[in-house]
Protein backbone atom coordinates (compact mmCIF):
# COMPACT_ATOMS: atom_id res chain seq x y z
CA UNK A 1 0.00 0.00 0.00
CA UNK A 2 2.97 2.79 0.99
CA UNK A 3 4.56 1.35 -2.73
CA UNK A 4 1.65 2.72 -4.30
CA UNK A 5 1.00 5.70 -2.73
CA UNK A 6 4.13 6.75 -2.62
CA UNK A 7 4.31 5.47 -6.69
CA UNK A 8 1.07 8.04 -7.11
CA UNK A 9 2.32 11.46 -5.02
CA UNK A 10 5.38 11.01 -7.55
CA UNK A 11 2.69 10.89 -10.28
CA UNK A 12 1.25 14.11 -8.99
CA UNK A 13 4.26 16.24 -8.55
CA UNK A 14 5.41 15.33 -11.92
CA UNK A 15 1.70 16.42 -13.69
CA UNK A 16 1.94 19.08 -12.06
CA UNK A 17 5.37 20.01 -13.37
CA UNK A 18 4.35 19.45 -16.86
CA UNK A 19 1.08 21.49 -16.81
CA UNK A 20 3.31 24.41 -15.87
CA UNK A 21 5.11 23.42 -19.68
CA UNK A 22 1.97 23.43 -21.48
CA UNK A 23 1.09 26.94 -23.55
CA UNK A 24 -2.28 27.13 -22.68
CA UNK A 25 -3.84 30.42 -20.94
CA UNK A 26 -6.51 28.26 -18.58
CA UNK A 27 -6.31 29.38 -14.77
CA UNK A 28 -5.57 25.81 -13.55
CA UNK A 29 -2.84 24.97 -15.50
CA UNK A 30 -1.12 28.72 -14.96
CA UNK A 31 -1.68 28.06 -11.35
CA UNK A 32 1.18 25.23 -11.66
CA UNK A 33 3.63 27.64 -12.25
CA UNK A 34 3.37 28.98 -8.79
CA UNK A 35 4.10 26.75 -6.59
CA UNK A 36 7.25 25.50 -7.90
CA UNK A 37 9.60 25.57 -4.31
CA UNK A 38 6.61 23.69 -2.71
CA UNK A 39 6.42 20.88 -5.56
CA UNK A 40 10.33 20.89 -5.07
CA UNK A 41 10.04 20.20 -1.08
CA UNK A 42 7.07 17.27 -1.44
CA UNK A 43 9.22 15.47 -4.29
CA UNK A 44 12.12 15.88 -1.83
CA UNK A 45 10.45 13.80 0.91
CA UNK A 46 8.92 11.58 -1.86
CA UNK A 47 12.36 10.82 -3.06
CA UNK A 48 13.43 10.58 0.34
CA UNK A 49 10.77 8.12 1.39
CA UNK A 50 11.37 5.87 -2.30
CA UNK A 51 13.73 2.74 -0.40
CA UNK A 52 10.45 2.40 2.01
CA UNK A 53 8.72 1.32 -1.32
CA UNK A 54 8.91 -2.55 -2.65
CA UNK A 55 10.41 -3.11 -6.11
CA UNK A 56 9.77 -2.18 -8.73
CA UNK A 57 8.21 1.02 -7.05
CA UNK A 58 11.07 1.75 -4.75
CA UNK A 59 12.83 2.66 -8.33
CA UNK A 60 10.00 4.18 -9.99
CA UNK A 61 8.95 6.48 -7.51
CA UNK A 62 13.07 7.67 -6.98
CA UNK A 63 13.50 8.10 -11.12
CA UNK A 64 10.40 10.69 -11.16
CA UNK A 65 10.37 12.44 -7.59
CA UNK A 66 14.42 12.39 -9.01
CA UNK A 67 13.59 14.39 -12.03
CA UNK A 68 10.94 16.67 -10.82
CA UNK A 69 12.92 17.92 -7.78
CA UNK A 70 15.59 18.43 -10.63
CA UNK A 71 13.64 20.10 -13.36
CA UNK A 72 12.16 22.28 -10.29
CA UNK A 73 15.37 23.16 -8.75
CA UNK A 74 16.48 24.11 -12.10
CA UNK A 75 14.10 27.05 -12.44
CA UNK A 76 14.51 27.57 -8.87
CA UNK A 77 18.00 28.27 -8.22
CA UNK A 78 18.41 31.69 -10.42
CA UNK A 79 16.61 32.73 -7.50
CA UNK A 80 19.01 31.92 -4.83
CA UNK A 81 21.83 33.38 -3.91
CA UNK A 82 23.75 30.10 -5.80
CA UNK A 83 23.15 32.02 -8.95
CA UNK A 84 25.05 34.53 -10.54
CA UNK A 85 23.26 38.11 -9.98
CA UNK A 86 21.76 39.31 -12.88
CA UNK A 87 21.88 43.13 -11.48
CA UNK A 88 24.78 44.46 -10.59
CA UNK A 89 25.71 45.78 -6.80
CA UNK A 90 25.41 49.70 -6.89
CA UNK A 91 28.52 51.08 -5.47
CA UNK A 92 28.37 53.43 -2.48
CA UNK A 93 28.15 57.25 -2.48
CA UNK A 94 25.93 58.99 -5.64
CA UNK A 95 22.58 59.57 -3.48
CA UNK A 96 21.74 61.95 -6.49
CA UNK A 97 21.64 58.89 -9.01
CA UNK A 98 19.81 56.61 -6.90
CA UNK A 99 15.64 56.18 -6.51
CA UNK A 100 14.35 53.92 -3.45
CA UNK A 101 10.87 52.74 -4.29
CA UNK A 102 8.39 51.29 -1.77
CA UNK A 103 5.39 48.92 -3.63
CA UNK A 104 2.23 47.60 -1.14
CA UNK A 105 -0.34 45.79 -2.39
CA UNK A 106 -2.59 46.87 0.41
CA UNK A 107 -5.71 44.54 0.55
CA UNK A 108 -8.61 46.53 0.04
CA UNK A 109 -10.58 45.28 2.89
CA UNK A 110 -7.71 45.51 4.67
CA UNK A 111 -8.34 48.30 7.43
CA UNK A 112 -5.35 48.29 9.18
CA UNK A 113 -3.31 51.21 7.36
CA UNK A 114 -0.38 52.24 10.52
CA UNK A 115 1.49 49.65 10.34
CA UNK A 116 2.29 50.57 6.47
CA UNK A 117 2.66 54.42 7.03
CA UNK A 118 4.84 53.73 9.80
CA UNK A 119 7.06 51.71 7.69
CA UNK A 120 7.04 54.58 5.20
CA UNK A 121 8.05 57.28 7.43
CA UNK A 122 10.81 54.75 9.05
CA UNK A 123 12.20 53.95 5.25
CA UNK A 124 11.36 57.17 3.79
CA UNK A 125 11.10 55.89 0.28
CA UNK A 126 11.08 58.44 -2.96
CA UNK A 127 8.63 56.56 -4.53
CA UNK A 128 5.33 54.95 -3.11
CA UNK A 129 3.13 52.47 -4.89
CA UNK A 130 0.02 50.62 -3.41
CA UNK A 131 -2.30 48.58 -5.07
CA UNK A 132 -5.47 47.88 -3.99
CA UNK A 133 -6.13 51.16 -2.90
CA UNK A 134 -9.88 52.49 -3.00
CA UNK A 135 -10.96 55.90 -1.78
CA UNK A 136 -10.67 54.35 2.36
CA UNK A 137 -6.98 54.26 1.68
CA UNK A 138 -6.50 57.17 -0.69
CA UNK A 139 -7.84 59.35 2.38
CA UNK A 140 -5.71 57.35 4.83
CA UNK A 141 -2.66 58.04 2.21
CA UNK A 142 -3.09 61.56 2.09
CA UNK A 143 -3.27 62.30 5.51
CA UNK A 144 -0.34 60.35 6.38
CA UNK A 145 2.45 60.71 3.81
CA UNK A 146 0.60 63.46 0.71
CA UNK A 147 2.72 66.40 2.27
CA UNK A 148 6.41 64.63 2.68
CA UNK A 149 4.90 63.43 -1.38
CA UNK A 150 4.32 66.19 -3.38
CA UNK A 151 3.83 64.50 -6.39
CA UNK A 152 0.88 61.80 -7.02
CA UNK A 153 -1.34 59.67 -9.01
CA UNK A 154 -4.34 58.80 -7.29
CA UNK A 155 -6.93 55.86 -8.90
CA UNK A 156 -9.06 54.87 -6.36
CA UNK A 157 -11.07 51.83 -7.38
CA UNK A 158 -13.44 49.20 -4.91
CA UNK A 159 -13.01 46.65 -8.14
CA UNK A 160 -9.78 45.58 -6.37
CA UNK A 161 -7.16 47.17 -8.92
CA UNK A 162 -6.92 51.17 -7.89
CA UNK A 163 -3.11 52.03 -7.91
CA UNK A 164 -1.81 55.44 -5.68
CA UNK A 165 1.60 56.55 -6.80
CA UNK A 166 3.48 58.94 -4.87
CA UNK A 167 6.15 60.17 -5.08
CA UNK A 168 8.79 63.13 -3.89
CA UNK A 169 10.71 63.00 -7.73
CA UNK A 170 8.91 65.23 -10.06
CA UNK A 171 6.59 63.15 -12.29
CA UNK A 172 6.23 64.20 -15.89
CA UNK A 173 3.96 63.16 -19.20
CA UNK A 174 2.38 60.97 -16.89
CA UNK A 175 -0.63 58.84 -18.30
CA UNK A 176 -3.23 56.57 -17.09
CA UNK A 177 -3.77 54.01 -19.26
CA UNK A 178 -6.47 50.95 -19.61
CA UNK A 179 -4.19 48.37 -21.59
CA UNK A 180 -6.59 45.72 -22.20
CA UNK A 181 -8.95 45.59 -20.11
CA UNK A 182 -10.94 48.89 -19.49
CA UNK A 183 -11.48 48.39 -15.65
CA UNK A 184 -7.70 47.43 -15.20
CA UNK A 185 -5.31 50.78 -14.84
CA UNK A 186 -1.74 50.70 -15.01
CA UNK A 187 0.74 54.45 -14.51
CA UNK A 188 3.16 55.12 -16.95
CA UNK A 189 5.22 58.51 -16.27
CA UNK A 190 9.06 59.77 -16.23
CA UNK A 191 10.52 60.29 -12.66
CA UNK A 192 13.04 63.17 -12.63
CA UNK A 193 15.92 62.47 -10.77
CA UNK A 194 17.70 64.12 -8.18
CA UNK A 195 20.66 64.39 -10.97
CA UNK A 196 18.13 65.94 -13.36
CA UNK A 197 18.14 62.61 -15.33
CA UNK A 198 14.78 61.27 -16.17
CA UNK A 199 13.85 57.21 -16.02
CA UNK A 200 10.57 55.60 -17.32
CA UNK A 201 7.95 54.17 -14.98
CA UNK A 202 5.71 51.71 -15.61
CA UNK A 203 3.25 50.67 -12.54
CA UNK A 204 0.72 47.47 -13.32
CA UNK A 205 -1.55 45.29 -11.79
CA UNK A 206 -2.88 42.55 -14.24
CA UNK A 207 -5.87 40.82 -13.37
CA UNK A 208 -4.97 37.15 -11.96
CA UNK A 209 -5.85 33.80 -13.40
CA UNK A 210 -7.89 32.72 -10.89
CA UNK A 211 -11.65 31.29 -10.51
CA UNK A 212 -12.78 34.23 -8.90
CA UNK A 213 -11.15 36.76 -11.07
CA UNK A 214 -10.11 35.15 -14.22
CA UNK A 215 -11.01 32.16 -16.05
CA UNK A 216 -7.70 32.67 -18.16
CA UNK A 217 -4.58 34.46 -17.98
CA UNK A 218 -4.56 35.51 -21.59
CA UNK A 219 -5.62 39.38 -19.92
CA UNK A 220 -2.32 39.16 -17.59
CA UNK A 221 0.07 37.96 -20.01
CA UNK A 222 -0.99 40.11 -22.93
CA UNK A 223 -0.73 43.30 -20.12
CA UNK A 224 2.54 42.64 -19.18
CA UNK A 225 3.73 41.51 -23.19
CA UNK A 226 1.90 44.74 -24.36
CA UNK A 227 4.31 47.08 -21.96
CA UNK A 228 7.31 44.59 -22.66
CA UNK A 229 6.80 45.47 -26.34
CA UNK A 230 6.26 49.06 -25.70
CA UNK A 231 10.02 48.64 -23.62
CA UNK A 232 11.47 47.29 -26.43
CA UNK A 233 10.72 49.78 -28.71
CA UNK A 234 11.57 52.86 -27.12
CA UNK A 235 15.20 51.81 -25.68
CA UNK A 236 14.34 54.15 -22.49
CA UNK A 237 15.96 53.74 -19.26
CA UNK A 238 12.74 51.94 -17.02
CA UNK A 239 11.76 50.62 -14.18
CA UNK A 240 8.16 48.33 -14.22
CA UNK A 241 6.81 47.65 -10.87
CA UNK A 242 3.76 46.69 -9.43
CA UNK A 243 2.10 43.22 -8.26
CA UNK A 244 1.89 41.12 -11.37
CA UNK A 245 0.16 38.44 -10.00
CA UNK A 246 2.67 36.09 -11.60
CA UNK A 247 5.87 34.75 -10.12
CA UNK A 248 8.96 35.55 -10.98
CA UNK A 249 9.84 32.03 -12.96
CA UNK A 250 7.10 31.76 -15.13
CA UNK A 251 6.80 31.43 -18.43
CA UNK A 252 5.30 34.37 -18.84
CA UNK A 253 7.76 36.55 -16.85
CA UNK A 254 10.39 35.20 -18.63
CA UNK A 255 9.25 35.86 -21.86
CA UNK A 256 8.02 39.43 -20.79
CA UNK A 257 11.95 40.34 -19.18
CA UNK A 258 12.91 38.43 -22.68
CA UNK A 259 10.79 40.51 -25.14
CA UNK A 260 11.66 43.64 -22.99
CA UNK A 261 15.27 42.83 -22.09
CA UNK A 262 14.59 43.89 -18.47
CA UNK A 263 16.41 42.55 -15.65
CA UNK A 264 15.20 41.08 -12.41
CA UNK A 265 17.16 41.93 -9.20
CA UNK A 266 16.09 39.44 -7.43
CA UNK A 267 17.88 36.64 -9.49
CA UNK A 268 21.09 35.54 -7.49
CA UNK A 269 19.77 36.95 -4.61
CA UNK A 270 16.59 35.36 -3.06
CA UNK A 271 12.96 34.98 -3.88
CA UNK A 272 11.76 37.53 -1.80
CA UNK A 273 8.16 36.06 -1.64
CA UNK A 274 5.73 38.68 -1.12
CA UNK A 275 2.76 36.44 -0.85
CA UNK A 276 0.72 35.10 0.88
CA UNK A 277 1.97 37.04 4.10
CA UNK A 278 -0.26 34.85 6.41
CA UNK A 279 0.52 31.79 5.33
CA UNK A 280 4.48 30.86 5.42
CA UNK A 281 4.30 27.42 3.41
CA UNK A 282 2.50 28.81 1.02
CA UNK A 283 4.49 32.07 -0.07
CA UNK A 284 5.78 32.99 -3.77
CA UNK A 285 6.85 36.24 -5.04
CA UNK A 286 4.02 38.24 -6.68
CA UNK A 287 5.39 41.98 -6.39
CA UNK A 288 8.15 42.73 -8.65
CA UNK A 289 10.59 45.66 -9.71
CA UNK A 290 12.29 44.66 -13.20
CA UNK A 291 15.11 47.10 -14.52
CA UNK A 292 16.62 48.07 -17.66
CA UNK A 293 20.55 48.07 -18.09
CA UNK A 294 21.08 51.41 -16.71
CA UNK A 295 20.39 50.23 -13.29
CA UNK A 296 22.11 48.73 -10.79
CA UNK A 297 20.91 47.17 -7.39
CA UNK A 298 21.97 48.97 -3.77
CA UNK A 299 19.63 47.27 -1.68
CA UNK A 300 15.63 44.81 -1.94
CA UNK A 301 14.50 43.82 0.87
CA UNK A 302 11.21 42.67 2.10
CA UNK A 303 9.25 44.25 4.89
CA UNK A 304 6.53 43.95 7.78
CA UNK A 305 3.32 42.34 7.48
CA UNK A 306 1.16 45.15 8.05
CA UNK A 307 -2.40 43.48 7.81
CA UNK A 308 -2.89 42.64 4.03
CA UNK A 309 -1.81 39.41 2.30
CA UNK A 310 0.95 40.70 0.64
CA UNK A 311 4.28 42.27 2.81
CA UNK A 312 5.45 45.55 0.69
CA UNK A 313 8.64 45.23 -0.93
CA UNK A 314 11.63 47.81 -0.69
CA UNK A 315 13.85 48.37 -3.78
CA UNK A 316 16.94 51.03 -3.78
CA UNK A 317 18.46 51.44 -7.10
CA UNK A 318 21.18 53.10 -8.68
CA UNK A 319 20.94 55.08 -12.47
CA UNK A 320 24.09 54.60 -13.65
CA UNK A 321 24.49 54.16 -17.52
CA UNK A 322 27.98 54.24 -17.81
CA UNK A 323 27.51 50.61 -16.22
CA UNK A 324 25.44 48.97 -18.62
CA UNK A 325 27.55 46.93 -20.73
CA UNK A 326 27.96 45.15 -17.69
CA UNK A 327 24.53 43.74 -17.62
CA UNK A 328 24.08 40.62 -20.18
CA UNK A 329 20.20 41.73 -21.23
CA UNK A 330 18.13 38.97 -21.79
CA UNK A 331 16.54 38.81 -25.62
CA UNK A 332 12.88 36.83 -27.19
CA UNK A 333 14.01 34.49 -29.71
CA UNK A 334 11.06 34.32 -32.76
CA UNK A 335 8.86 32.05 -31.18
CA UNK A 336 8.87 34.12 -28.41
CA UNK A 337 8.19 37.19 -30.37
CA UNK A 338 5.20 35.29 -32.55
CA UNK A 339 3.68 34.32 -28.82
CA UNK A 340 3.54 37.51 -27.64
CA UNK A 341 2.12 39.49 -30.70
CA UNK A 342 -0.34 36.08 -31.08
CA UNK A 343 -1.30 37.04 -26.96
CA UNK A 344 -1.72 40.57 -27.30
CA UNK A 345 -3.98 40.48 -30.42
CA UNK A 346 -5.82 37.68 -29.00
CA UNK A 347 -6.93 39.74 -25.79
CA UNK A 348 -7.56 42.50 -27.91
CA UNK A 349 -10.10 40.85 -30.36
CA UNK A 350 -12.14 38.70 -27.41
CA UNK A 351 -11.90 42.14 -25.64
CA UNK A 352 -13.58 43.90 -28.19
CA UNK A 353 -16.36 40.89 -28.57
CA UNK A 354 -17.21 41.23 -25.45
Amino acid sequence: MLSLILFAAALIVAALTVLARLPFYDWWIRACDFPRLQIAALALIILALSPLASAPYHWLTAIVSGAVLGWQSYRIAPYTRLWPKQVKDAEGGNEERCISLLIANVLMPNRKSEGLMRQIRECQPDVVLTLESDHWWENELDSAIASDYPHAVRIPLDNLYGMHLYSRLKLEETEVEWLIQDDIPSIHTWLRLANNSRVRLHALHPRPPAPSESEESLWRDAELLLVGKQIHRDGDPTLVVGDLNDVAWSRTTRTFCRVSGMLDPRRGRGMFSTFHANYRLMRWPLDHVFVSEEFTLKNMRRLEAFGSDHFPILVTLCFRPSRADEHENPEADADEWEEAEEAIEEARSRDQET
